[in-house]
């Protein structure tokens, strides 16, 4: 989209464009992740609980990608609302030489090491932890292009052009989508199948990326990657991102205690945790993309001083997100057992999620709203205030899955209690701050009304 647009035109419209198409994006990839679950679910509940277990290290590299990719984006947002093109190319540059290195080394950790990461989750089924094994280290060597694709999507966002990378990203969504039953079934890899497909598909995104820099105009003008490292540069993006990434891996982390207290309950129950995230993520994808257009808005308008456009946008933003969570929390907590009844065949499993979804469902809203908040605070290059709350409120679940589940009343229902209200809690936290920081804002004159 036209940059002016963001710092100059109609707001709404500006967050649409600008949210649409990271929307959009995250629809496509929720769709093949469910088609994923879809098809992994003919394998029975076994594949499923492998390919979540698998896969909970592709959740833990967001860690990792979030170090340079949040601070990339901001960088590039506002050197765009100053003006500065050499600044701004020159964290396009920084952030992709730190995504390229990082990701490699993550690689070779999966390759090497999977074993001892699988017995992190303490699996008591053998061959459950066998198609745990296979998934990971068959991701593992594709594990980097996860990394420069994730960077390169924040660096277009940034600058303004979310269709961009949804160009890129849908063209792999559907690859995926051809691959997936074609390796799963017709060359009968199984859990293998379904990894490798995922690792071709990011792979033709990366090249997608490649040939389309061209398009960037003074984005990457004049771009060598393999000439110089900014240290300063280099310092800033991991400086912005370091909460971020420290909230991606302490949420990671505290998934894989919780997927211990699940197990608990054996690998059904570990299924339907796999497959409700996975429909429910609909909800956190398009909160997601509406967050990171926020944090676009905010940046941009900020660094060229029309700071008050940030008000106006952020309440846009979290009216926009709210509605979906609403539908997204109705739909779960009416129709749960019909959504799950979709994907997965046993009784058991069925019951289970309907039982997720009704919890779940009652976290939307917040969880929609926590999204934009945190997004506009990374706009300000305010990480830390997201990354805290978020961290802090996690980590609460840990106790009080422990506690919940040990209610006889509850059982496997109180973990997910505990997931639920943790979320409505960051949400209604973290907005509350926001909007402490607004007033603030507008009290030092930073922010005036339209």
């Amino acid at each position: 989209m036209n940059q002016n647009r963001v710092i100059e035109g109609n707001i709404f419209s500006a967050i649409v464009a600008l949210s649409v198409p990271i929307m959009a994006t995250s629809m496509l990839q929720t769709l093949y992740n469910l088609m994923d679950m879809f098809w992994v679910g003919k394998l029975g509940s076994k594949a499923v609980a492998a390919v979540g277990t698998g896969g909970f290290f592709l959740w833990f590299s967001f860690a990792f990608i979030t170090l340079c990719s949040i601070g990339a984006q901001v960088g590039v947002a506002q050197a765009v609302g100053r003006k500065d093109d050499e600044s701004m190319t020159e964290y396009a540059k920084t952030a992709l030489q730190l995504a390229v290195a990082i990701g490699v080394l993550y690689s070779l950790v999966l390759v090497v090491f999977s074993n001892p990461l699988i017995a992190l989750f303490n699996l008591r089924d053998v061959a459950l932890i066998e198609l745990s094994y296979q998934y990971l280290n068959t991701y593992g060597y594709g594990a980097a292009f996860l990394f420069i694709i994730s960077v390169y999507t924040a660096i277009w966002n940034g600058y303004g052009n979310s269709k961009l990378p949804f160009l890129a990203l849908g063209i792999a969504i559907l690859i995926n989508l051809v691959l997936d039953p074609i390796l799963i079934f017709y060359f009968n890899m199984g859990v293998q199948g379904a990894a490798l497909a995922t690792v071709i598909s990011h792979a033709v995104a990366v090249i997608v990326f490649i040939v389309t820099m061209p398009l960037g105009g003074k984005l990457f003008w004049g771009l060598n990657f393999f000439k110089g490292f900014n240290k300063v540069v280099a310092k800033d993006i991991i400086k912005v991102g370091f909460p971020a990434g420290l909230q991606s891996f302490m949420f990671t982390s505290i998934a894989v205690v919780i997927v211990r207290i699940i197990a608990l309950w054996g690998a059904v129950a570990i299924a339907v945790q796999r497959l409700g995230a996975q429909i429910e993520s609909i909800t956190w994808k398009s909160a997601d993309g509406i967050g990171l257009a926020t944090n676009t808005f905010v940046a941009q308008n900020y660094g060229a001083q029309r700071e008050n456009r940030i008000k106006t946008g952020y309440f846009t933003a979290l009216g926009f997100s709210a509605s979906i969570g609403l539908f997204a929390g109705v739909m779960l907590i009416f129709f749960g057992r019909e959504i799950f009844a979709l994907f997965i065949e046993e009784k058991a499993a069925i019951e289970i999620g309907a039982n997720y979804a009704q919890i779940i469902g009652i976290s939307q809203v917040f969880m929609s709203i926590e999204a934009i908040s945190g997004g506009a605070f990374n706009g300000l290059k305010l990480t830390k205030y997201p990354s805290t709350v978020s961290i802090v409120f996690n980590a609460l679940r840990i106790p009080a899955a422990l506690l919940l589940s040990s209610i006889a009343a509850l059982g496997l229902n109180g973990v997910w209690w505990s997931i639920s209200l943790s979320s409505v809690f960051k949400g209604v936290v973290l907005t509350v701050m926001f909007l402490y920081h607004l007033k603030k804002m507008h009290i030092a004159g930073l922010v005036t009304q339209e």
